[in-house]
């Protein structure tokens, strides 16, 4: 993986989690979210997609090299399967407001827009 890809992954992440930290700080006290529900969704997310992106880089990436695609396609599928068992598990097993976790859930696709924002910006000065 490219140091480049590598950085805006990282910062993605970081911003994922700023902006987990802010709905948290902010949407806790008015007792709207539940935050136990609303940190869960972002970090299940901000896994998922570390996970997803090295996981790329670490395992379709060299078995492609060697003809293996269908081993990392499989294993990509088996990893999403276990989140979605994962997932499942969360909301049978404890009780989570779903509207909270989808929330914390989001956040993972307003930090990608922000990182592209900022990109774009420093692209265009």
């Amino acid at each position: 993986m490219e140091a480049a890809a590598k950085k805006t992954i990282l910062r993605i992440e970081l911003w994922q989690g700023l902006i987990l930290l802010a709905l948290l700080v902010t949407l806790s006290r008015t007792g709207w979210v539940d935050p136990k529900a609303l940190v869960l969704g972002g970090v299940f997310m901000g896994i998922n997609f570390f996970l997803l992106s090295y996981g790329v880089a670490w395992v379709l990436t060299p078995l492609a090299g060697k003809g293996r695609i269908r081993a990392g396609v499989g294993l990509l599928v088996l990893k999403i399967i276990l989140f979605l068992g994962l997932l499942t598990t969360l909301f049978f097993r404890f009780d989570l407001d779903a509207i909270s976790f989808a929330l914390g859930f989001s956040t993972l696709i307003i930090a990608i827009l922000v990182e592209v924002l900022r990109k774009t910006s420093a692209l265009a000065h």
